[in-house]
């Protein structure tokens, strides 16, 4: 070396004097500061320099040494050693036209009009954040033995008084299995059901990608089912699928158009599962979070031949970033999800489980829903009085504006270009199961399209679609 090695001590810190040196020169050989060859000083040299004791700097070289990060000789000193460059290495962006691309693309954000999340506003953060402090407590004070890999009790025990009370389901603890997610769910149920390559399964179509790609990735075999006002359609099932052995259905708000599947549908489709012996997933994804009216109870709550796996989530309740939702499996499967959880899928770390348990005990969950409530309701008319200066072809469903567009229209265009103005609207054409059948439109959520911000956002919005179509 030419000039001295630079490296900063702090003698009022904790850190030892030989750990601080030892990581000085580490950093600067990771950094390319020290090149591969380059002399150090001595070690006698460098407590000198340092003002510190010779045997800091020598206990500093040896660990050194013995990461194979300098090597010391009599004749030459000691050096840098010579190691292969590795080249960095970058994440390589998806495939163009990709299951990632896509996903990447609905899931980026924040941005307005972004499907799928809740609004930053009405999130209680500093509530939360101060729960799952004290739930990180309990945590590291407990024993330390394995979870229930079903869940924390405490959690199961919250989550089946609220199924009760908000969704008509009677079930106990011990029939929730906690998962992370909604798709953690439905990867556990799909494994619990053990379906052959190639079994037949409806889905709604349209009806949310990510669940068909999860579908398709299971090798199970699509049956694409048409959705109207009264949501699936059961008869179009049967005549064209009636030897499907599952059905994955949002019943209580259809994603991505809104309806509720009528009573006169549920009761044939349940009959039709209890006959043919087939299963029914529920995705019951807003849970009650409906915004006109009370929400239809689910559809497990009138399953009386143990024939659907109810699936919930808190992602659109309280936030994604808890990746937290559950099953309610049908007795005659509880062992066989418990012993699923066990060996394949355990529940998410106890913290975020005991802090969410606390959350829905302590009344907060309710309070949240209400207020959440009011806020999406007055934005989703706000949303609307401003589209329907624009246009007469939208229509609020669930938590979502659905703005068709003209046959042929680019809405995958239109979505990526509006990406480059801070606005996230989804394609409705993804949602579809082939290209023939796809509808061209635009989901625009309502939850994150604040007031004060709804009429510029949409001037920019329809100025693209202007320009695009």
């Amino acid at each position: 070396m030419t000039k001295p090695l630079r490296l900063e001590l702090d003698r009022s810190a904790k850190t030892p004097l030989a750990e601080q040196i030892h990581g000085g020169i580490r950093a600067a050989i990771a950094n390319g500061v020290l090149a591969p060859g380059a002399r150090l000083p001595s070690w006698q040299d460098l407590a000198a320099q340092l003002g510190v004791a010779r045997g800091t700097v020598r206990a500093a070289y040896e660990k050194l040494s013995s990461a194979q990060l300098i090597v010391a000789s009599r004749a030459t000193g000691t050096h840098v050693a010579d190691r292969p460059s590795f080249p960095v290495r970058k994440d390589k962006a998806p495939a163009p036209g990709s299951f990632m691309e896509m996903y990447q693309e609905l899931t980026a954000g924040p941005a307005i009009f972004q499907m799928g999340v809740p609004a930053q506003e009405t999130f209680p953060a500093t509530l939360l954040a101060r729960m799952r402090a004290q739930a990180v407590r309990v945590e590291m004070s407990a024993p330390a033995i394995y979870p229930d890999p079903r869940g924390e009790l405490d959690l199961r025990r919250e989550i089946a008084a609220y199924l009760a009370l908000a969704r008509g389901i009677a079930c106990t603890p011990s029939l929730i299995i906690i998962t992370s997610g909604f798709s953690g769910g439905l990867g556990l149920a799909l494994r619990v059901l053990g379906l052959e390559s190639k079994t037949k399964v409806w889905m709604e179509n349209p009806g949310f990608p990510f669940t068909r790609h999860g579908l398709a990735l299971a090798r199970l075999s699509i049956a694409p089912i048409p959705v109207d006002a009264d949501g699936i359609d059961v008869e179009y099932g049967l005549k064209h699928a009636p030897d499907a052995a599952l059905v994955v259905v949002t019943p209580g708000q259809q994603a991505p158009l809104g309806s509720t599947l009528s009573l006169a549908r549920r009761s044939r489709l349940l009959d039709w599962a209890t006959r043919r012996k087939a299963w029914v997933i529920e995705d019951d994804y807003l849970s009650e979070l409906q915004l006109k009216g009370r929400a239809t109870p689910a559809l497990a709550s009138l399953d009386r031949a143990g024939r659907v796996i109810h699936i919930g989530s808190f992602s659109k309740t309280v936030t994604p970033a808890l990746r937290l939702g559950f099953v309610v499996a049908p007795a005659a499967l509880a062992s066989r999800f418990a012993e699923a959880a066990a060996c394949l899928a355990p529940a998410p770390g106890p913290a975020v489980q005991l802090a969410t348990a606390d959350f829905i005990r302590e009344g907060h969950y309710l309070r949240h829903l209400r207020r959440t409530k009011r806020v999406y309701a007055a934005q989703g008319d706000a949303l609307l009085k401003q589209l329907r200066t624009r246009t007469a072809n939208v229509a609020l469903a669930g938590l979502a504006a659905v703005l068709r567009l003209p046959d042929g229209a680019p809405d995958l265009a239109i979505a990526r270009e509006a990406a480059s103005f801070g606005l996230a609207p989804t394609p409705l054409s993804l949602w579809y199961a082939s290209t023939a059948s796809a509808r061209p439109g635009l989901l625009l959520g309502i939850a994150t399209s604040p007031q004060k911000r709804i009429e510029a956002s949409c001037d920019r919005l329809f100025e693209i679609i202007d320009r695009l179509t």
